[in-house]
């Protein structure tokens, strides 16, 4: 009897294999690449300890180790194990990233996994099978972006390492992005994308500030050099959401007996609109620690897509809701606020 309940169980594993084979596949492809990372972290301990690692890595790990304090003490986050060991890229990528949208609408695809819901983006740990997905994307005419990844989140299910490539962005830089991993640890809403993404954003941009200001004070050159560099992308961001919002226009007006040809023409031409006019965005930053905005070439093969903007839309249409809400309800107190979306908005 034991045995026949074995192979049923058996059977009904291999059905489950054959039927969701990409989803097996994907997971074995992420597991193998998260466990081959974690396999060869070291504590961060050691690297503090060892004659190997230069002082200006040692520096930039126990920031980290002082961000991560911070944001737990002073901003309310969850207590986390992440960040607590070290893993060396040795200069190489991590991990890719693809999304894909519509041609003629800005709707994203989806992709959804058991467990963390739905995601309007996919990862990869292997080059190829990025690639691959993105060919296969584009043979079905839809729009895609490919693009390499220097963090992420395991939504506190595994502990996160530093990785090497954290350690070249500058101090506000890094703030943030510690902060706004650590708050996908603490708050992540299933199925949601887009209003994880953009808490996520506002949170490490406004721990940032704090942290810049609590540590150096407002008048020092890292908190002035930070904010100067958030003012400038708060502005670009709003001139490429003003850009989604021409295309999203556009496209409304397209019928369906007008030609590609003609979509197409009219669809570049409006980006190429959007792509030239943002030199005109004034910026303020110093040219020391500046990561600035790729400016591509206007050829048709350079221009972004629907994808690139529909990145947008995921990261930061929010920012503005989540700002008012914060100063016109909560008066500047975060842990209050915080509190507040824990309990409004519950977390897996």
């Amino acid at each position: 009897m034991i045995k026949k309940i074995a192979l049923v169980c058996i059977g009904i594993l291999l059905c489950l294999v054959v039927w969701q084979w990409e989803l097996v596949s994907y997971g074995w492809m992420q597991a193998k690449g998260q466990l081959r990372i974690l396999w060869n972290t070291k504590p961060v301990t050691e690297v503090l300890n060892s004659e190997a690692y230069p002082d200006s890595v040692k520096k930039k790990v126990e920031l980290i180790q002082e961000i991560k304090r911070f944001a737990i003490d002073s901003l309310g986050l969850d207590k986390s194990g992440s960040y607590e060991s070290f893993y060396d890229q040795e200069g190489k990528p991590i991990l890719w990233v693809v999304t894909a949208a519509q041609p003629y609408q800005l709707v994203a695809k989806q992709w959804h996994f058991p467990i963390i819901g739905t995601f309007s983006y996919k990862g990869f740990f292997e080059k190829d099978r990025a690639d691959s997905t993105k060919a296969e994307l584009q043979r079905e005419g839809l729009d895609t972006r490919i693009g390499e990844v220097s963090a992420w989140s395991t939504l506190g299910f595994l502990n996160d390492p530093i990785l090497s490539s954290f350690l070249d962005r500058p101090e506000g830089s890094l703030a943030e992005l510690i902060i706004h991993e650590l708050t996908h640890g603490t708050l992540f809403v299933k199925n949601n994308l887009e209003y994880n993404e953009n808490l996520a954003d506002f949170v490490g941009e406004y721990g940032a500030l704090r942290f810049l200001a609590q540590k150096h004070g407002k008048d020092s050159v890292p908190y002035r050099d930070y904010l100067a560099t958030k003012v400038f992308y708060e502005h670009y961001d709003e001139h490429i959401l003003r850009g989604t919002r021409m295309l999203d226009s556009l496209y409304r007006t397209f019928k369906p007996t007008l030609s590609t040809t003609v979509k197409d023409s009219l669809k570049w031409e409006t980006i190429r609109e959007i792509v030239v006019s943002s030199d005109t965005i004034n910026d303020q930053r110093s040219a020391k620690g500046v990561r600035s905005v790729n400016k591509r070439p206007i050829g048709k093969l350079n221009l972004p897509n629907n994808a690139y903007f529909i990145g947008y839309l995921t990261y930061r249409k929010q920012q503005n809701h989540f700002r008012q809400e914060f100063d016109s309800k909560f008066g500047g107190d975060f842990k209050r606020y915080l509190t507040y979306l824990k309990q409004t908005y519950p977390s897996f």
